[in-house]
Formats: C-alpha cells, structure tokens, sequence
C-alpha cells in the first residue's frame, strides 16, 4: 500500500478541534517541524499533547503552545522552555508530569495493546500518591491534582500501576522511510520517535528521504510500516534545516603552547 501524499497539509486535514497527539522528538532532535508548522497553520486548538517536552527555541511544539492552541501537554520536561512554564503556573495549561522512562514504556505500551503495567518508578512519591499539581488557578494554588494510582507487592517490592497511552494521531519525522511507511531514524534522533508512532492511531511521518519498497533492509528498519499510515516526502530545504540548541565552543589555546 502506498501511504505517500503529497503535502504537510493533506497528511494533518483530518485532525480535529481537541484531538489528542503523540509527537517525536527530544529537544531540538526528531521534531516533526513540517508537519507541527501545518497543523499550526490550520487553525485547530484544544490539543492533549503527549510528548518528551513542548518545543524549544520557538520550534516544535513551542509553535502551537506560543499560538494557544495546547489544552494538555502529557510529558517529563519542561526544560528551559518559559513560555511553558508560565501558562503551567498561571493555570492556562494542565501539564501532567511524570517520569521519563515511564513515558517512553507508557507509549510503547499503548501501541502494543498492553492496557497497563506495573513499575517500581515513582513508588514513594506524588507520583504514586497523587497530588502533583496538573493545574494551577493562577494565584499560586493548585486548581486540579494528580490522582493516586494502584501500588502492588511483588516478591517485597512495591509497583505502582501506570496506564498505556493511545492517542488519535502521532507525529514523527524519519531519517528515511519507504512508501509502505517502513521508518529508519538516525542517531538520537531514534528518541521518542518510534514510540510515539506506535501509540497514535494515525500515525502520520515525516521523511527526509523517500525510498521505494525494497530499498530499505529489513534489518535496517527501526519501525514497520504496520504503525505508520501516512509518509511525507520533505524538501531537500526542509530535510536540512535543523536548528542547533545550544552551541558549544573551546577557548582558544594560549600562545607558546604546543599547539601552535
């Protein structure tokens, strides 16, 4: 089956007012930024986002969150994003914070039909007993709280029972991938890419190269093409523009030294 179209905007045509997204990315790393900037571009608000964090530099999710268009971000960091923190603390935003790990394996979970699992992350904590502040009232109090969660005994250890993610559509960007969706990441780019594609019901990718069927060694694939319903082709210009986060020099080395 060919899952191929033609542009950003008819791959993101059908997601609705409120719709909830699973999207890649790390940082600056993997970002679906085509196709973030046309679900922008359509107007559509309300969204329950699952995602390691909201965007940074004014890029990835920080475009929509900047716009007002994010009810809900499900995600483990906020980083230096302080756009983010300010609609969390002045209750604009329901931010439900957990672990990272527990992240990752929720949306793994989810897209392997596994409703629930059990980990030791968190145990002893809010996160287990609830009361971590999902919304504040924007006068410093906290408007909606984390639930608690089922805590079991296995062998003498304590597990806290966390739910599996499903969303209505993903969003994740591919190193290369084929038109039968089959995805291959490259380096940390892999991220949360591929788990965020297995939890969406429609996932929709982003490639930087398109392949035909074939070209791709199966051993090679890091995510089949049965979790991926929608692949578009970017602009070698697209491909290329990747924005650095924070750059990193060396002093320069003093005169008579040996490397002179």
């Amino acid at each position: 089956m060919d899952k191929v179209v033609a542009t950003a905007a008819e791959a993101v045509a059908d997601v609705p007012e409120g719709a909830s997204l699973a999207v890649g990315g790390f940082g600056l790393s993997g970002v679906p930024n085509v196709l973030i900037q046309a679900l922008y571009e359509r107007g559509v608000g309300g969204l329950s986002v699952v995602s390691n964090n909201c965007g940074a530099m004014e890029s990835g999710l920080a475009v929509l969150l900047a716009a007002g268009r994010i009810a809900r971000v499900t995600g483990s960091y906020i980083g230096a994003n302080k756009e983010f923190a300010r609609q969390y603390l002045a209750g604009e935003l329901e931010v439900e914070l957990i672990p990272q790990g527990t992240l990752a394996e929720r949306l793994r979970a989810g897209g392997a039909g596994i409703p629930a699992f059990y980990t030791p992350a968190g145990v002893g904590t809010q996160v287990a007993e609830g009361g971590l502040p999902w919304r504040y009232d924007g006068e410093g109090g906290v408007a909606l709280a984390s639930p608690a969660k089922e805590v079991r005994e296995f062998d003498g250890t304590e597990y806290v029972l966390e739910r599996g993610i499903r969303t209505d559509f993903a969003l994740v960007r591919a190193r290369k991938g084929d038109r039968h969706g089959n995805l291959v990441f490259n380096k940390s780019a892999r991220n949360f890419n591929p788990l965020a594609a297995m939890a969406g019901k429609v996932t929709v990718a982003e490639v930087e190269e398109l392949v035909e069927p074939g070209e791709i060694d199966p051993d090679a694939v890091h995510l089949p093409g049965v979790f991926v319903q929608r692949v578009i082709a970017l602009t070698p210009e697209q491909a290329a523009d990747k924005k650095i986060e924070k750059r990193t020099v060396s002093a320069a080395p003093a005169r008579g030294t040996v490397n002179d």
